[in-house]
Order: structure tokens, then C-alpha cells, then sequence
């Protein structure tokens, strides 16, 4: 009878962590650098580093990293230029990053379509870069279309951070099919056609999807170097998606001055969560997609301090073709001084039935008319949220139910109506929308659903009871 040798064991043990540390050992790939002053002659390393960012990113494997020292890169040949990487694999991700200490410049010209080209690719993280059109280009010279695509082939596992993208002519990122993106600690403005967005996905579009800690502003007030008045597209929003599967997280982050509407997602799923959208010249927010949540957000300024007529909204919920969605709007402060529109509506002429729940928001219409609107195939939950409406009698219409100041308690527990006592409201400029002494808003809310802190990071509760609105007092 064969007898199993039990001091191998100890031996055994040795020989896989071994090999597994080899294994682990070899994905960790090199570390190339692009300088100013190299050569694509060069071997990539620190003494001798390669001329150009496009030519260092397709000489890299999976586990490499490109290091691109400071100053200002011209990209204008497609693609010989632009930043085309292979993909990483799950323990051997690619990272291009501008060096610590500096953050190089990626500046397009020649109408190029793009400076970094990431469809179809996987495991790979782009750090710390400026991209923007060539400032010392002429005439045409200085069109540069998108700073960032994915599009046709679908990509995953991208992560995009401490990146600043502005004065271009179409999106800052133009994505049309994602699963799993991080775009994080990212600065997009003056993007012609908008900051964040894409066209229709193929693949499902936009899955397993985090934006968090970005500023998204001035969408369109940017195109071919002039202020963006010829600029083709008449929308450009700080983040605009077509029907996505989710779920698309966006949280600590402003979207504001945009000539589009300040968020707008298509996608399943979204969750907006502790972020301004102020002062865009169209909607605030916009929802189409199920399961989807706006929490702990501030939003104001709609029309961006102009004071024609326009038809959009501080929160539309419209459009929604999923029997039985559902919507919920969480601590929630909306402030409008435009008016002659509806403050919110919710699947205005649309029969799908939907499910909605409003909860410890404030909703202040100080302009004339400035209702809100509920569709009559949408089942409203709506309980301890103020509302301020000075220049409209009615406050919220739903079906063939208008709910006034004096019948508002009908609506459900909790609702009160009254002037909110904001710091400082505003309209085209920064507000301050935290809570002065007395407001009928401190201590009315309910915890039930409350999130932990406010849009500060603010402790809840503070004082006898949770707050309505999106700060705590």
C-alpha cells in the first residue's frame, strides 16, 4: 500500500506560495517615461525616454506604466499621435500618467478627432493630464474635436482621474459603450457639445459606472475658438447619456453654467447623490431609467440668470417607458426664481405608470407659476417635504388632484408649507442654500430613508429631529 509522505506537505506549501509570488512578480510589468526632450529612438526608460506620448502608449504590455514628464505635447496626426493603448489584464492594469508634481499638456489641433483613443481596450488607468486645443494654432488650425473616446468597440475596466479637459469642440468624453468606468477627481468645461456623453450604446451602454468628485460646467460656452455662439449643437450638457443599463453613480459632484440641462441620464439605475446643479441654462436633473435616486442634492438657478421664457425644469422625470419604474427623491433642496414652467414634472402626456417618492425635500418656486407637476398614471408617495410657491396658488397637480397651501397636508404626513429661509438664494451666481434660524424646515423631516450626512458631510441629525433639504442645520 502506497503511504502518502506527509512531510512533503510543508514542501508543497512552499513551492506554490513561491510560485505564486513569481507570478504575481511578473505582471508588475516596467515603467517607461515621454519627455520633451527624448527620442521614440530612445528605449523609453529615465535616462532615455521617448518624444511622444501616442508612440510610448501602443510600446506598452500588460503591468506597464508610461510616465509623461511635464510640458506641453501638440497632437495632430491621426493616430500616429494620440494615446492608443493595448489593454491590461485584471492584475496587470496599463496606467499613463503625467508625473507627480506637474500635469503635462496633451494639446490637439488640425481638427484631430481625439487625443486619447480607448475603445475596445480593458485594465487600463489614465492619471494627472491637461487636454485642450493648441493654443498657439491659427485660423482652423485650432479645431480638436473630443478629449476622450470610447466608441464602436465597447470597453471595461477604464479608470480616468485627475484629469482636466477644457476648450474643445465636442465632448470632453465621448463614450458610447462602458462596463465598469471611474471617473474620478475630474475637471471638464468648455467641452462644445458637452462634458460627459456619447451616442446610443450597442452593448448596453453605460454598466457599472462611477463619477465622483467632478466638476462638469460651461458646456457650450466653447467652440472652434470662439465663445460657443456657432456652435452646431444647441443642447450641450454637463453629463448627457442615451438609454444606458446602469447602474451610473454620480455623487460629489457640481454641474453648473452648462447651455444644456446639468445632469441627464437615460440609464437604469442612476444615483445622484450629494451633488449642485446649478445655474444650467435648460433641466437640472433628468431621470428616464428605473431604480433611480436623487439624494442629498442641491439644484437652482435654471435659466442661469436670463429671464426669457423656456420650458424646462428643475427636475423632469419624463418619458419613461418601463411599466412600474421607479423614482426617489431623497433630502432633496430645489430652488427656482425663473418660473412660468414647472418646478418638477413627471410623465407630462405619458400613460406608463410610474412609481414616485418624494421625501424631506424642499421644493421653493419663488417664480410666478412655478407648480409641480404629477402625472396621472404615476403613484405619488410624498411625506414631510416643504414646499414655497409665493407667486402660484397651486403647489403640486396630480391627475385632476391640485393641492393648494391650505389642503397641502392631504398630500401625506409631514408635508408643510412655508418660506424656507435660505442663506442666500440665487439665479445666474452662487447661492447659499443652508438654513437660516426659524426656517420651518429644521428638525421637520423624518429618518426614515435619511442618508447619515448631508451634502456637507454633515452629521444627521443635528439638532431635535432631521432636517428638510439637503442640508442639516
Amino acid at each position: 500500500m502506497l503511504r502518502f509522505k506527509w512531510w512533503l506537505i510543508p514542501i508543497f506549501i512552499i513551492i506554490e506560495v513561491c510560485f505564486c509570488f513569481f507570478i504575481s512578480q511578473s505582471y508588475a510589468g516596467n515603467t517607461y517615461y515621454v519627455s520633451l526632450g527624448g527620442s521614440n529612438a530612445n528605449p523609453g526608460t529615465k535616462e532615455k525616454p521617448w518624444a511622444t506620448p501616442g508612440y510610448g502608449s501602443r510600446k506598452l504590455k500588460p503591468g506597464d506604466t508610461l510616465i509623461i514628464r511635464a510640458g506641453k505635447y501638440v497632437v495632430q496626426r491621426y493616430d500616429d499621435d494620440i494615446i492608443k493603448p493595448p489593454s491590461g489584464r485584471e492584475n496587470a492594469w496599463i496606467v499613463i500618467k503625467g508625473e507627480d508634481g506637474t500635469r503635462p499638456v496633451l494639446a490637439g489641433r488640425d481638427n484631430l478627432l481625439t487625443a486619447i483613443n480607448l475603445s475596445g481596450v480593458s485594465y487600463v488607468r489614465i492619471e494627472n493630464l491637461e487636454i485642450t486645443h493648441d493654443t498657439s494654432a491659427k485660423g482652423s488650425a485650432i479645431f480638436f474635436r473630443d478629449g476622450i473616446e470610447i466608441l464602436e468597440k465597447p470597453s471595461s475596466h477604464i479608470v480616468l482621474k485627475d484629469l482636466y479637459i477644457h476648450h474643445i469642440d465636442e465632448f470632453g468624453m465621448n463614450i458610447q459603450d462602458i462596463d465598469d468606468l471611474q471617473i474620478i477627481n475630474c475637471r471638464i468645461e468648455y467641452c462644445g457639445f458637452g462634458a460627459l456623453g456619447g451616442p446610443a450604446g450597442i452593448r448596453g451602454g453605460w454598466k457599472n459606472v462611477k463619477i465622483q468628485n467632478c466638476k462638469l460646467s460651461y458646456s457650450g460656452h466653447y467652440y472652434q475658438g470662439g465663445n460657443g455662439s456657432n456652435r452646431p449643437y444647441d443642447r450641450p450638457d454637463g453629463f448627457g447619456i442615451e438609454p444606458s443599463a446602469g447602474p451610473v453613480l454620480v455623487e460629489n459632484t457640481i454641474a453648473e453654467h452648462n447651455y444644456g440641462d446639468g445632469l441627464d441620464s437615460k440609464a437604469e439605475k442612476t444615483i445622484i447623490r450629494k451633488c449642485i446643479v446649478a445655474n444650467n441654462s435648460c433641466d437640472g436633473v433628468k431621470l428616464w431609467g428605473s431604480e433611480s435616486v436623487i439624494e442629498n442634492t442641491l439644484i437652482y438657478g435654471r435659466g442661469d440668470g436670463k429671464s426669457e421664457v423656456t420650458p424646462w425644469s428643475a427636475i423632469v422625470i419624463d418619458q419613461v417607458e418601463k411599466p412600474n419604474s421607479t423614482f426617489e427623491i431623497i433630502n432633496v433642496t430645489v430652488d427656482d426664481a425663473l418660473g412660468e414652467n414647472y418646478l418638477m414634472y413627471v410623465q407630462y402626456g405619458v400613460n406608463v405608470p410610474v412609481r414616485v417618492q418624494i421625501r424631506n425635500s424642499i421644493f421653493s418656486g419663488r417664480g410666478p407659476n412655478s407648480h409641480i407637476y404629477i402625472g396621472n398614471a404615476v403613484t405619488l408617495s410624498a411625506d414631510h417635504n416643504l414646499f414655497y410657491s409665493p407667486k402660484t396658488e397651486i403647489v403640486l397637480e396630480h391627475g385632476s388632484k391640485s393641492y393648494t397651501q391650505s389642503n397641502l397636508r392631504k398630500l401625506g404626513e409631514g408635508n408643510v408649507y412655508g418660506n424656507p429661509l435660505f442663506v442666500m438664494p440665487a439665479w445666474g451666481s452662487n447661492g447659499d442654500y443652508h438654513l437660516k434660524e426659524g426656517s420651518p424646515a429644521i428638525d421637520s423631516g423624518t429618518s426614515n430613508k435619511a442618508p447619515s450626512v448631508d451634502l456637507d458631510g454633515e452629521q444627521r441629525p443635528q439638532g431635535k429631529g432631521f432636517d428638510i433639504g439637503a442640508y442639516e442645520k
